[in-house]
């Protein structure tokens, strides 16, 4: 099983705890809430330090399809990051704002920070979907050339 997969794994993992945490605090379990939120920000830590872990040693893989599906792939790529990086900020904000209590804060971002958490790492998947599985993976190599080609 090769790290990329692991990835995909783990941010999927996340992105399932996030759902399950929303559905019951939604029904009124704040406490099994902070537990699933909980775990899903511990999934999305593991999967963030793998991924830098894997960039910063391994290197980037470049999209591998077709020249005339690339720039697709690109502009797809770069709203993967803008989503991911997003979510991982307000994450971040609204954990805070639970763990202190600050409900004014954690209840106004916290839906609308599940919903960009879902769609970053739905995006991600996909990202990896084209990368490793509808597409061979392309060379790998130094994050910028994997993304622009220089």
């Amino acid at each position: 099983m090769n790290i990329a997969l692991i990835n995909a794994i783990f941010i999927a993992i996340s992105a399932i705890f996030v759902a399950v945490g929303w559905f019951v605090v939604a029904n009124g379990n704040k406490e099994l809430h902070k537990k699933m939120m909980f775990l899903g920000a511990l999934f999305a830590t593991i999967f963030f330090v793998t991924y830098v872990s894997k960039t910063i040693f391994v290197g980037s893989t470049a999209f591998g399809g077709p020249e005339e599906v690339k720039v697709y792939y690109t502009l797809f790529l770069i709203f993967h990051i803008i989503l991911a990086t997003s979510a991982a900020v307000l994450g971040i904000i609204t954990l805070v704002s639970g763990y202190k209590n600050n409900m004014k804060i954690h209840r106004k971002l916290g839906p609308i920070t599940s919903i960009i958490w879902f769609c970053g790492a739905s995006t991600g998947i996909i990202v990896y979907l084209l990368l490793y599985v509808i597409y061979p993976p392309g060379e790998v190599t130094n994050v910028f050339r994997a993304i622009w080609g220089f």
